[in-house]
C-alpha cells in the first residue's frame, strides 16, 4: 500500500487520479475542503509566504493511518507549496517520493516566481541530504510538448491523466517481475530523477524535464505479449539500440522488459545527484 499526498488544488486533482486502486491511499490538503476529516485537510489561506510559514498545519492525526511508503505531490508557484517543507517534517519518518511539478517559469514573475524557485530549490536539497528517499522533476511544459496538441477545455485533466499513469506504472515496474532484464539500484546518492516516455522504435526519450548529469538511466521497456512470443530476435535488437546510449563511468544503463496486452509503450527514469538549477534566457546568455 501507498499513500498519495496531493498538497494544493492542482496537486489534489492528481492525487484524485489514483482513487479507487486498491493499492493506494490517497490524502488531500487544499483550501478547497469544506471541512477537516479523514484523508482530508482543509488549508488555511494567506496574502504573503511569510504567513504561510507562520502558520504550519498540524496534519499528524490526519496522517494517522499514513503507510510507510508516501508518494507526495505538490505543484511549483502555488501559495499551499508554501506548506510543504514543514508538512513533510511532520512525516520525515517515512519513505517519501516527492512529485515536484514545475510550471512554465518563463510567464512567472514577481512573489510566485521567488516561492517557486525556492521550493524546487530546497525540495531537491532534502532529497540530496537523504530527507527524501527522492524528488522527481515533472516540467508542465515538457509534459504538454510531448503529448503535443491538447485541447484547452482539457487541458489540465490530460496533464494530470499522463502523470497519474506514468507514476502508477512505475510503481508498477518496481513490483512486477521482467520477463528478461533488470534495472539496477541507483546509487544511493542519486536522489533527484526525472521520467523520460520512450519512443519503443528507436528507444528515443521525450524528457518530462531537462536533467542535467545524468548518472543512473533505467528503461522500463513494455512489449506486446504477442511480439514476446512470436518475434525472434527481439532482445537483442533492444540490446543493441541500449548498446549506443552515451555511457561512461558515472553513467551507467540498466533495463527490464515486461508483457503488456497493449501497444508497446515505455519509460526511462534518469536518476542524479546534481541540484538543477532555473534555465531562464538571461543565465543563459551568460553562459
Amino acid at each position: 500500500m501507498i499513500s498519495i499526498v496531493g498538497l494544493g488544488t492542482a496537486a489534489s486533482a492528481i492525487a484524485a487520479k489514483f482513487e479507487g486502486i486498491s493499492n493506494y491511499q490517497v490524502y488531500y490538503l487544499n483550501d478547497k475542503i469544506e471541512k477537516t476529516h479523514k484523508y482530508n485537510f482543509k488549508l488555511e489561506k494567506y496574502d504573503t509566504p511569510e504567513e504561510y510559514e507562520q502558520h504550519i498545519p498540524d496534519v499528524r492525526k490526519t496522517f494517522k493511518s499514513l503507510t510507510e511508503r508516501v508518494q507526495f505531490f505538490v505543484t511549483g508557484a502555488s501559495m499551499s507549496s508554501n506548506y510543504c517543507l514543514g508538512i513533510l517534517e511532520q512525516i520525515k519518518d517515512k519513505e517519501i517520493d516527492v512529485f515536484y511539478i514545475k510550471p512554465d517559469t518563463e510567464l512567472l514573475t514577481g512573489l510566485p516566481k521567488l516561492m517557486e524557485n525556492m521550493v524546487f530549490g530546497v525540495l531537491q536539497e532534502y532529497a540530496r541530504s537523504g530527507l527524501l528517499r527522492s524528488v522527481t522533476l515533472v516540467s508542465n511544459a515538457n509534459l504538454e510538448n510531448t503529448l503535443t496538441e491538447i485541447p484547452i477545455k482539457t487541458y489540465y485533466d490530460t496533464l494530470n491523466t499522463s502523470i497519474f499513469s506514468t507514476v502508477h506504472y512505475l510503481n508498477y515496474f518496481e513490483f512486477t517481475e521482467p520477463e528478461i532484464g533488470q534495472v539496477s539500484r541507483p546509487s544511493e546518492i542519486n536522489r533527484i530523477r526525472t521520467i523520460g516516455m520512450l519512443n519503443i522504435k528507436n528507444l528515443e526519450e521525450k524528457w518530462l524535464f531537462d536533467l542535467d548529469m545524468e548518472r543512473d538511466l533505467c528503461y522500463y521497456i513494455c512489449i506486446n505479449e504477442n511480439r514476446l512470443a512470436t518475434e525472434g530476435g527481439l532482445h537483442r535488437r533492444i540490446v543493441d539500440m541500449l548498446k549506443k546510449k552515451p555511457k561512461n563511468a558515472f553513467r551507467r544503463i540498466s533495463y527490464a522488459i515486461y508483457e503488456t496486452p497493449l501497444e508497446d509503450f515505455g519509460f526511462c527514469v534518469a536518476h542524479t545527484n546534481a541540484v538543477q538549477t532555473q534555465k531562464t534566457l538571461d543565465s543563459l546568455e551568460t553562459e
